[in-house]
């Protein structure tokens, strides 16, 4: 009983006995705020803080009492350095009973400074939100802010999506919480009113730098205009890492430039892929018995349909060409084949199945449904174009969520960043995330397009040179033309490259997703953008955790 006693003052009630210290310093309402923490959580289990609440000092005075503003202006900036100017502005504004100087004082400061024997001079204590990770995650994590109701509270990222969980109420707990415990637990802490409490991530912090760093490498050698990336457990859902370049420091939001870079286009942004999505189509192919690996066609470089010419990549013909070929060499021409092969109904109900055009319900706010309009055409061009990632766009993270149904089976996962809310009280919870998910496809046919998959690094990803002899991979490049602003028409100069993969293949441990959008400096497809970044992080991926070899 007194160790239980112990850990409830001690764990649970210690910030509010460790503010006593600080009473000493009468505070301004607008300059205290609590706040729940965020945590990233490593392999090992241990937490490594994202974002927190960090604590100091602000120096106020009032200029009607500062008599000597010089000697005050040095007898301060001998302690806390301020610009001579700037205080000696504010200490003549004699109408004015309050002004600040400076912000963020260590206690031996504040101690100091209230020594000094001048009128008109205040210390407070004050708090911030702190983000020890900088600029790593901060799309994801978020930020806080005041609203355009002057409230505050988080205005991006999982700050605004569990503002529920994260903001502080000191009147939300006024009933007995031992009683609650013993009486009505499920109702009283999960069911019924607000619990305040802390969110553990599944973002691992090493893999969340590593992608931040190979994406940081791939805007220095490409210049792109953005560069993304998440690597996700495609079997169930969690997120280990998402990142998004350029980005920004949250502790620093006045040094923004441009307010584009606070969205976040994993979520908000839909592109057209191009031939990342030719195994999905593919895959439906052989899950509708329409076409399997062996399946061939004959290959004359183009298919015209409603008075429009598809092309493949290089504009060749190949002959009569088996399906493995048809992705080891991502032909259009191909894909086109086995759209017809489905039937436009079988084709749409497949990518609707995908959920390509519907949200995938992340906990990420503000995210957008993807484009498929297209299937509802009764053109035939319009479903060809599709079949090869042309004329339907979607988020990355919905694209990601259908990707990993190749590999785990064939269900359709509830991507995540929360693994654990953990409660004031003590008591957590794991949010409710589908383990199962709706079957797309066969497991079957998860099983060959994966095959499918496997070869494609094995022997054409460029060349063969990539192959790991020791892990099987599967994987697919995409490399897609641009949509005009006037979204009828392709920029010839622009592209978005994008690359997917999961292994260990056949009992898939991660996904990793890159893509760049508009790449420069002679880029010219993606697998020549990148699959080097690819590669680097699976093997890191694989020797981090440990992953035995499975061939």
């Amino acid at each position: 009983m007194v160790l239980g006693k112990l850990f409830f003052i001690q764990v649970i009630h210690g910030e509010e006995y460790s503010a006593l210290a600080d009473r000493q310093y009468s505070t301004p309402s607008s300059h205290i705020f609590e706040r729940g923490a965020i945590f990233f959580k490593e392999k090992s289990g241990e937490l490594a803080s994202a974002a927190t609440l960090g604590s100091g000092f602000v120096i106020a005075i009032n200029p009607k009492l500062i008599t000597e503003p010089e000697k005050v202006y040095e007898a301060i900036n001998s302690i806390a350095p301020l610009p001579r100017q700037d205080f000696l502005d504010k200490a003549n504004k004699k109408s004015d009973p309050y002004e600040e100087i400076a912000h963020r004082l260590t206690r031996e400061q504040a101690d100091k400074i209230n020594t000094l024997p001048f009128k008109g001079i205040s210390v407070y204590k004050e708090k911030w939100r702190f983000y020890p990770s900088s600029n790593v995650a901060a799309r994801i994590i978020g930020f806080v802010g005041y609203s355009n109701e002057n409230q505050f509270a988080g205005q991006s990222g999982l700050e605004r999506y569990y503002e529920d969980v994260l903001a502080r109420n000191n009147n939300s707990l006024n009933v007995n919480f031992f009683a609650e415990i013993f009486s009505n637990l499920g109702n009283t802490i999960f069911d019924g009113e607000k619990r305040e409490g802390d969110l553990i991530l599944t973002i691992e912090p090493v893999v969340e730098k590593t992608l931040h760093d190979e994406l940081a490498d791939i805007m220095k050698t490409w210049n792109p205009d953005l560069v993304g990336g998440i690597i996700i457990n495609p079997v169930s859902g969690a997120v280990y890492a998402m990142e998004v370049l350029p980005t920004f420091d949250p502790n620093n939001l006045k040094d923004v430039k441009n307010s584009n870079v606070l969205n976040n286009p994993l979520v908000e942004s839909v592109y057209e892929w191009g031939s990342i999505i030719k195994p999905l189509v593919m895959a439906a192919g052989l899950d509708a018995g329409a076409v399997t690996a062996k399946t061939t066609y004959n290959d004359k470089g183009f298919v015209e349909l409603n008075g429009a010419k598809i092309k493949n990549f290089d504009e060749k013909g190949r002959g009569v060409v088996p399906m493995q070929e048809v992705l080891n060499q991502s032909l259009n021409t191909g894909m086109v084949f086995v759209m017809q092969k489905l039937g436009r109904g079988r084709f749409r109900n497949y990518m609707i199945a995908y959920g390509l055009g519907e949200e995938t319900g992340i906990d990420l706010p503000s995210e957008t449904s993807g484009l498929i309009k297209n299937l509802q055409s009764t053109r035939d061009v319009e479903y060809a174009t599709a079949a090869f990632g042309q004329g339907i766009a979607m988020t990355p993270v919905g694209t990601v969520r259908a990707l990993s149904a190749l590999g785990n089976g064939g269900r359709l996962i509830d991507p995540h960043l929360i693994d654990t809310i953990k409660y004031k009280s003590g008591l957590s919870r794991k949010p409710e995330f589908s383990v199962e998910g709706k079957q797309v496809i066969s497991k079957k046919t998860s099983e060959e397009i994966t095959r499918m998959l496997v070869e494609v690094v094995d022997k054409a990803l460029l060349g063969g040179t990539v192959k790991i002899p020791e892990y099987s991979v599967a994987a697919k490049t995409g490399t897609a033309q641009m949509v005009n602003p006037d979204g009828k028409s392709y920029y010839d100069d622009r592209y978005l490259h994008s690359f997917f993969g999961y292994f260990p293949a056949y009992d898939p441990k991660f996904l990793i997703f890159l893509y760049t959008v508009n790449p420069k400096n002679g880029a010219t497809f993606a697998s020549h953008t990148l699959t080097s970044p690819f590669i680097r992080l699976t093997k890191f991926l694989l020797n981090y955790y440990e992953i035995p070899p499975d061939r």
